[in-house]
């Protein structure tokens, strides 16, 4: 992998199904030619040798035009003067390029992963249960909300939800919930109450028993009862409480 000391190339070059990864620092530009497939896993964290995800050994100004970076340009911006470390350093602090196929598959991820926090956190008021995915889906359609695949599902929850009350009924909402699981269940009811959410309050009782306080967000309350009846057989005692023994 090379710079070139002040000499230009004029070629274009064809990428064929490679991408850019790109870094702009300083006022210049530097790209790299890489897999895309290799290139993502890269950026999510993976382990992946940056041998494997280059396609050439060229830093390029354009590489489109198969202008190659200077060699002045990169010991200007570039502390290591390695520059297979220079290649992972556009990977890790440069910009991407998606294919279409990518950026379809991350968007459509992006709304199940938008879709799952709110069925898990929201409830309709007016029957106090969670609306199917589906419904949800359909609202969002519905109200013409798009996702944005850039930003993380959680800081875009909030927004989305004040977006779909003029069409469906929706709140976000944290119930609390007081139960009381037979000795014979209380150990495992302890891992599958903090599957759902956080305890609050607990206290064992002498005969083995479990008594907790538990907030749960209200998609979930639902599950959380059915998984604690399956596993006591009927025999916990639940009581959902109001909201005046909230606060």
């Amino acid at each position: 992998m090379s710079g070139s000391g002040g000499m230009r190339g004029d070629k274009r070059i064809d990428l064929g199904d490679a991408v850019l990864a790109r870094l702009e620092v300083k006022g210049k530009r530097f790209e790299i030619i890489v897999d895309p497939k290799l290139a993502w896993r890269f950026k999510q964290g993976e382990t992946v040798d940056v041998r494997d995800v280059l396609r050439g050994e060229t830093i390029f100004e354009d590489a489109l035009r198969g202008q190659r970076a200077t060699k002045e340009d990169l010991e200007e911006v570039f502390v290591s003067p390695d520059e297979l470390e220079i290649a992972r350093q556009i990977l890790i602090d440069g910009s991407l390029q998606l294919t279409t196929e990518q950026r379809r598959e991350f968007f459509e991820k992006r709304l199940r992963q938008v879709i799952d926090i709110i069925t898990r956190n929201c409830i309709n008021p007016k029957t106090g249960l969670p609306h199917p995915p589906a419904r949800i889906e359909a609202a969002m359609t519905e109200a013409k909300i798009l996702v944005d695949s850039r930003r993380s599902a959680e800081e875009q929850v909030s927004g989305i939800v004040k977006a779909l009350q003029p069409v469906i009924p929706i709140r976000m909402e944290i119930q609390r919930i007081a139960i009381k699981i037979p000795p014979d269940f209380a150990a495992k009811s302890v891992g599958v109450v903090k599957r759902f959410g956080r305890i609050t309050k607990e206290e064992w009782q002498r005969d083995g028993s479990w008594i907790a306080i538990i907030e749960v967000p209200g998609g979930l309350r639902g599950q959380l009862i059915d998984e604690l009846n399956a596993l006591t057989r009927g025999r916990s005692e639940i009581k959902i409480l109001k909201q005046e023994e909230n606060e």
